[in-house]
């Protein structure tokens, strides 16, 4: 069986104490290092690599993700483990990838190609609400709960919609957002059925608000709630995802965003001023963690699910959502945690998504779930310049299409749409085809593919898609 060794945790553990009740440090404190901190988890919704103000290649207001970037850490060579959004979240929330964990495609009703709107009874047994994460994974919810945290999640699940696969049965204690892909911003239905939830029930008491006004409201109350305990909220936006919405697709923003791009038309607009209004909320996220003094003991984390959907391109990258290009799957990460980690630091050492999971896991000072297997390791010391990253991996396989990187190099094969050999180190932009260069080094990426695919083969099953 394969068993890269860069995929294993560290064998240290630490064990939460008693520690996590000791009160919220006061501002003048700035944190306490016998507590473990508060852990804010950010990720928005088909937001391109280049995306972000501080990078300077596009006119996208983003200031207070800017803000993370300078007082923290910004990585520059760092993937998800799919190029769409339900497998990546699967792997986020597990820190296995999506051929382990069974979650290997979307949930998603294929009906909706075709302009069908679903009635009630359709859309109860369609895959949209019989599909999800298998019950026997163990969440990031699960993680932080059993190491004796207050755990949120509000905006996208995407991990499937029947009662069973719903956050409050995965680890969380409060939940208020959308199980599925996509919704209309203000309706907050998906073709036409209303899709947010408030904890196991659907609501519709937000109707006609913007999306990411109610998850910022719903982010704050959140972290706003009385207690000792430390907290862990799993904020998802749906920004900028297109509309789930057949009269009216693609991006939506609220007026007073979209007039601050007067110089900016068509579809680009209206995703620069979504971008620009959730980056308002991660602001507010902020001054609410500032307020309360537990900003100097909190980790920020943020990331993109998946590469840009084509809004104003990814260049230098090639490629876009659902290609195994590095526009599909390299996306933008900061980290900030004030005190403990470097400002200004950029990190361009090979990290992924499937870190994350045994990062909070080290960070919250609780070991590691027994008896499962984690595909990444605790990236912290690689953030604050201590350590290079171990990781020199990553496999990626969507249906017929596939990828490999090994090294510097990488493989990509996206059948009818082409591919080839490339070396990341000198062609960022996957401009030139290597294959018949140098056969040796395709032939070793597509060996290292290959014993992959027997590794997730030989794994336990989990469904929902695999055949056992």
């Amino acid at each position: 069986m394969y068993t890269p060794s860069i995929h294993w945790p560290p064998l240290v553990r630490f064990i939460a104490t008693a520690a996590l009740l000791l009160p919220v440090p006061s501002p003048a404190a700035g944190g306490d290092a016998s507590r473990p901190p508060n852990i804010v988890l950010i990720v928005s919704d088909d937001q391109g690599y280049p995306d972000l103000g501080i990078i300077g290649t596009k006119p996208i207001l983003t200031p207070q993700l800017d803000r993370l970037a300078r007082e923290g850490v910004r990585a520059t060579n760092f993937y998800v483990t799919w190029p769409a959004c339900t497998p990546s979240r699967g792997s986020l929330l597990t820190g296995r990838y999506p051929q382990r964990n069974g979650l290997y495609d979307m949930v998603r009703n294929d009906m909706t190609n075709y302009g069908h709107q679903y009635t009630l009874d359709e859309y109860a047994v369609s895959p949209e609400m019989t599909l999800g994460l298998d019950p026997r994974e163990r969440t990031l919810g699960d993680l932080l709960r059993g190491a004796g945290y207050r755990t949120g999640m509000v905006g996208k699940w995407d991990m499937g919609q029947a009662r069973r696969f719903l956050p409050l049965q995965r680890g969380f204690d409060f939940f208020y957002g959308h199980g599925n892909n996509g919704i209309d911003y203000y309706t907050h239905e998906r073709y036409g059925i209303p899709s947010l939830f408030r904890g196991n029930a659907r609501t519709e008491e937000d109707r006609g608000t913007y999306a990411t006004a109610v998850f910022e409201r719903e982010a704050l109350r959140f972290i706003r709630e009385p207690g000792d305990r430390p907290f862990f909220l799993y904020l998802c936006f749906n920004a900028p995802h297109g509309a789930s919405n057949l009269d009216k697709p693609g991006v939506q923003a609220p007026d007073e965003d979209l007039a601050r791009y007067p110089d900016i038309r068509g579809k680009l607009k209206a995703y620069y001023a979504a971008v620009t209004r959730m980056d308002d909320a991660i602001g507010e996220v902020l001054r609410a963690l500032e307020a309360s003094g537990r900003d100097r003991n909190t980790l920020v984390l943020f990331l993109s699910d998946n590469g840009g959907s084509g809004n104003g391109g990814n260049e230098p990258l090639r490629g876009q959502k659902g290609t195994m290009w590095e526009g599909g799957l390299r996306v933008p990460f900061i980290a900030w945690w004030p005190g403990q980690l470097p400002a200004g630091r950029v990190v361009d050492d090979f990290l992924t998504s499937l870190e994350i999971f045994p990062t909070l896991a080290a960070v919250a000072r609780t070991p590691l779930p027994a008896g499962i297997e984690l595909d990444g390791f605790d990236l912290m010391p690689v953030l604050r310049g201590e350590a290079k990253s171990s990781r020199t991996e990553m496999f990626w396989e969507r249906r017929r299409i596939r990828g490999a990187r090994v090294g510097s190099w990488k493989w990509v094969d996206m059948g009818e749409n082409g591919g080839g050999l490339y070396d990341l180190a000198t062609d960022l932009g996957e401009e030139r085809d290597l294959s018949r260069d140098r056969p040796d080094v395709l032939a070793m990426v597509r060996g290292r593919f290959e014993a992959w695919k027997r590794a997730m083969e030989a794994a336990e099953p989990r469904g929902p898609f695999r055949d056992y």
